[in-house]
């Protein structure tokens, strides 16, 4: 049959076909796990250029990558053909899961088989021509991982750098000469300095840059490591660098003839190199040290009295703070201090003002409200506050302690009161502040009482109302209720009410009997009234011009005319207030009991007794047998005065500029000599660290002439003037002799003489 003599064929092509699907399975799947890998190797390679120093992190990344994509890979190391027919039985179920027949042979198949691997053939050809791709593989999330990854080294590569890159040393120009303390004689080295770089790191608080400084001598902040460098001409012994009192030998750089030393300096100090019979001349290093940050108070005043009424209770805080280098905290203190006296309590509270100081600016203002009802404070309370503000080198500073003062309701409004007044008010003057505090209370809670309660408790209030108006009654001598009320109270039946104007043209009620005497220890009745009067009344009335009537309104002395008179008025608002609380009508009291307070004021600053101060009066002095006599005895303060000569200031720097003089008077100098010079010398170089612009030529001038003098060779006259001058900069100024006092001429002499006579 045809199909027969064809099958030979059409199978080796599907054979061929399926190991052909197996292998471009196979590709696809490594590239589609490969692809994220480039990807996170390329972004680990930028990451590892961007920051060298995390190059173990990134070398561990990288290993695990590698270990995630061979897990990934490890399917494919029993990938074949067979593989393959099995994975397309499971996605075409056309093939009836006899794919794997296309691998056997055609001739050692049954018929049933034969048949089948016909079919199979048939269907496997018409899905090769059909299908692009008979295994696909999916790369939706390989390009979207690794098109994140690449973004990610996009982005990496080109965010810009958080830091600069590290300047190179700077080549800085150094003299050299001979060194003065080489021995005479000795051997000198084929080495020479051919050049010194400097390298100067600030410390990180400052957040400055290293930076290469442009001369031998230069300023840096305290804290700052210095690096030198210095390449030599040819091999020999390694440069030394004279820090100061201290010699360090430099090490070996990396590279050849380049000698290092590194020093982190937190004081000024001078340097120089030494090298086989070479020295440099001095060079001095200025050290800043960091300076506490400052803070300058704008707004309050040191002191603020904040007014019991009339002023919002509220102060605005301003402030300035400032650093060299930046500031990194700021903090306000404040001290509540409430009471008076052994009972007065302080409590301390803390706000942060650190807000605007997130990135560390040298100048910083400062604000804050203080509300002092928020504060806990209340009238009469004191406010203490001081600011402190931290740089970011740690170092604290505060400012000066502020007092506000919120003035107390019962303070007295004068300023007088903080004098010499004498307060001779009672105590209990204030009693009707508190009939008024309970009046208010009592009107605020009438809603929540019953009628009863309400009654009550205003009847309550009208007893201590009469009780205080009893009590001050006293003091104008009403020791009786009657005092009060027969003037400000309402007529009883036992006593008629007085006429009114509505009542002129009625006529008159008669006269009511007359009343009983009262039964008063006092008897104040007139004298010869009765003819009954006994002998005591007699005695009585006798005494009446000499003894105190206290129980008397009208005569009563205790007080005042003017101060009676208020105090009258006090009692009538009194008694209109206390009748309308034992009416039950509060709110028709307030205004009274206002009045009463406010006229008990009155009264209380009224009475208050002042003392003038009395100062020292001296006894005035006889001017008849005194005057004009010159006699001068006691008249002066004993005082005792002597001259000392003051101890000599700087003696080795006088001692060599002695020697320079006479150096330059002509006087030959010895090698000897240098040691005179050398005290002079230490005194120069120590001063010479805070001035080297004033000092330093003046050190280098002496030191020149004291090798010159060790070696036995003639002074420069140059460099004795330069000296000269350094030197005597250090003595003190001279002390101007005082100025002759003239001789007095003759008509004072004998003016003088005719006094003393």
């Amino acid at each position: 049959m045809p199909t027969t003599a064809t099958h030979p064929a059409a199978l080796a092509d599907a054979r061929a076909g399926l190991h052909a699907a197996s292998r471009s399975y196979a590709r696809r799947y490594a590239v589609a796990r490969l692809l994220p890998l480039l990807a996170a190797g390329g972004l680990l390679v930028v990451l590892a250029l961007r920051w060298p120093a995390g190059w173990p992190l990134l070398l561990g990344l990288a290993l695990a990558s590698l270990a995630v994509v061979g897990w990934q890979l490890q399917p494919l190391r029993h990938w074949h053909a067979g593989a393959a027919a099995a994975a397309l039985d499971r996605r075409y179920p056309i093939l009836q899961d006899s794919t794997g027949l296309l691998l056997a042979d055609e001739t050692a198949l049954p018929l049933l088989p034969g048949l089948q691997q016909q079919r199979v053939t048939r269907h496997f050809t018409e899905l090769a021509a059909t299908e692009p791709q008979l295994l696909p593989v999916a790369f939706k999330n390989s390009y979207l991982l690794s098109a994140l990854l690449g973004l990610g080294a996009l982005g990496v590569g080109l965010w810009p750098s958080g830091h600069r890159a590290a300047p190179a040393a700077a080549p800085v120009a150094v003299r050299l000469h001979p060194d003065p303390a080489r021995p005479a004689g000795a051997p000198v080295g084929p080495a020479r300095i051919e050049q010194v770089q400097l390298l100067v790191t600030p410390p990180a608080y400052t957040r400055r840059v290293a930076f290469g400084p442009a001369g031998a001598s230069f300023s840096c902040p305290a804290g700052s490591r210095v690096r030198w460098l210095v390449r030599v001409s040819g091999a020999g012994a390694a440069p030394v660098l004279e820090l100061g009192r201290r010699r360090l030998a430099l090490g070996a750089a990396g590279q050849a003839r380049i000698y290092a030393a590194e020093q982190v300096l937190s004081t000024s100090t001078l340097y120089r190199l030494h090298l086989a019979g070479q020295v440099s001349d001095d060079y001095a290093i200025e050290v800043q040290p960091d300076q506490a940050p400052t803070i300058r108070i704008q707004s309050p005043k040191p002191y603020t009295l904040i007014a019991a009424r009339g002023t919002r209770p509220e102060v605005t805080l301003q402030a300035t703070a400032r650093d060299d280098y930046g500031l990194s905290q700021a903090e306000l203190v404040l001290t509540v201090a409430t009471g008076q006296g052994e009972a007065v309590k302080f409590r301390e509270l803390r706000r942060e003002l650190s807000a605007g100081l997130g990135r560390q600016p040298t100048q910083a203002p400062l604000g804050s409200l203080l509300r002092l009802p928020a504060l806990g404070l209340h009238p009469g309370d004191e406010l203490y506050l001081y600011l402190q503000a931290r740089d970011n080198h740690g170092q604290r500073a505060r400012s000066d302690t502020y007092l506000v003062q919120w003035q107390d309701t019962a303070a007295a409004a004068s300023a007088l009161d903080l004098g010499m007044g004498v307060n001779t008010a009672p105590a209990y003057f204030r009693s009707e502040r508190q009939i008024i505090i309970d009046t208010e209370k009592l009107l605020a809670e009438q809603k929540k009482l019953t009628a009863a309660e309400f009654a009550n408790r205003s009847n309550a209030l009208g007893f201590d109302q009469q009780a205080l108006r009893l009590r001050y009654g006293k003091f104008l001598g009403e020791e009786a209720e009657k005092g009060m009320g027969a003037t400000a109270g309402p007529p009883t039946a036992d006593e008629p009410a007085l006429p009114t104007a509505e009542d002129a043209t009625s006529p008159a009620p008669p006269a009511a009997a007359p009343a009983e005497p009262d039964d008063h220890d006092h008897d104040h009745a007139a004298v010869g009234t009765r003819p009954n009067d006994s002998p005591t009344a007699a005695t009585d009335a006798l005494m009446e011009p000499y003894i105190h009537k206290h129980d008397d309104a009208e005569t009563a002395d205790f007080l005042e005319p003017a101060v009676k008179a208020k105090l009258h008025a006090v009692l009538d608002e009194m008694w209109a207030a206390e009748l309308r609380l034992r009416t039950n009508q509060p709110a028709a009291a307030r205004p009274y009991e206002y009045r009463a307070l406010r006229l008990l004021k009155e009264v209380q600053q009224q009475t208050r007794a002042y003392v003038r101060k009395a100062g020292f009066t001296p006894t005035p002095l006889p001017e008849a047998t005194l005057r004009l006599t010159g006699e001068l005895k006691g008249a002066a303060a004993l005082h005792e005065q002597a001259t000392l000569p003051a101890p000599a200031a700087q003696p080795a720097v006088r001692v060599a500029l002695r020697w320079l003089a006479a150096v330059r008077a002509g006087q030959p100098p010895r090698p000897a000599d240098a040691r005179l010079l050398e005290p002079a010398g230490a005194a120069l170089a120590a001063v010479a660290v805070q001035q080297p612009a004033l000092y330093l030529p003046a050190l280098k001038a002496l030191r020149t002439l004291g090798a010159a003098v060790r070696a036995g060779q003639p002074a420069p006259p140059a460099q004795l003037v330069a000296a000269e001058q350094g030197l005597s900069a250090l003595l003190p100024a001279p002390v101007p002799a005082a100025a002759p006092t003239p001789a007095p001429n003759r008509l004072a002499r004998r003016y003088f003489q005719e006094l003393s006579e």
